[in-house]
């Protein structure tokens, strides 16, 4: 692949990277990465990805823009009201950087589409507001062995990790079952500081790229935490647990299971 004279000028701060340089840039356009959610997390992640020129990028959520999304979600506008997420971020990411193929998946994620969709991606970046789409997610993911790019916000505080199971721990290995309902609140309970997931979010981005091209550490392993009102961050390390029910030596969980009882499934709204 020969880049054109436009695509030299817009990928030139990557193509002058010493780590990244062409090679890296056509590891980009030619990459495909699935991102779960369009809120929160997903906006920015999704944003950044297709700024970087991720060549295809598949957006997965089911639900519309509603006015309190506007706080974070910046992939929508105002005039975006009652349209379906993908929608409007297809189109927005379509005027960032037309190089992208954006792929919309209007659906939820279940047991009997997980696997479907995440056959056609390398990696996985989970930007989703609950466990039942996030245990899903993990266990389809080990099950393929696809990296899993996660992070999660609530009030001033974010995580951001990398699963993978064929070089480190899984979400299982720290979280075997997910917390029963009402345990734990959600960002629509509790609140959360909009600029927060932009954060959390564009470090996904940062992992997914690395991942792609193979170059830094990668947060495998390990678990990055991020207080807003504090500005610290700490970090984590994160063990395989060899007794994990889905990627443990004689794992208990092997097929996918959907944990809609354990919390209300709304999209990708963190």
């Amino acid at each position: 692949m020969e880049f054109t004279q436009e695509q030299i000028k817009r990928y030139s701060r990557h193509i002058i990277l010493k780590e990244v340089g062409g090679k890296g840039q056509k590891k980009m356009l030619d990459a495909r990465v699935l991102v779960i959610g369009a809120g929160g997390l997903g906006s920015p992640s999704a944003f950044y990805l297709a700024a970087a020129g991720i060549g295809t990028l598949g957006i997965l959520d089911f639900d519309t823009v509603d006015l309190s999304n506007l706080q974070r979600q910046i992939l929508h506008k105002t005039s975006d009201l009652d349209r379906p997420k993908v929608e409007s971020a297809k189109e927005t990411i379509t005027a960032l950087n037309p190089d992208v193929r954006v792929v919309v998946h209007n659906e939820r994620l279940t047991s009997k589409n997980a696997f479907q969709i995440f056959g056609n991606y390398d990696v996985i970046v989970d930007g989703c507001d609950n466990f039942a789409t996030r245990y899903l997610t993990n266990d389809a993911c080990v099950m393929l062995g696809k990296p899993n790019v996660h992070g999660s916000v609530l009030l001033f505080e974010g995580h951001v990790s990398v699963f993978d199971a064929k070089r480190g721990p899984c979400y299982r290995c720290q979280y075997p079952v997910p917390p029963p309902p009402g345990m734990v609140p959600s960002c629509q309970e509790a609140g959360v500081l909009g600029v927060v997931p932009g954060i959390i979010g564009t470090l996904q981005a940062v992992e997914t790229l690395k991942l792609i091209l193979g170059i830094g550490n990668p947060l495998i392993g390990r678990l990055l935490h991020v207080d807003g009102l504090t500005m610290s961050i700490r970090e984590f390390k994160l063990h395989k647990d060899p007794k994990c029910p889905v990627c443990g030596e004689d794992p208990t969980v092997t097929e996918l299971i959907d944990y809609e009882e354990f919390c209300s499934l709304r999209g990708g709204d963190e």
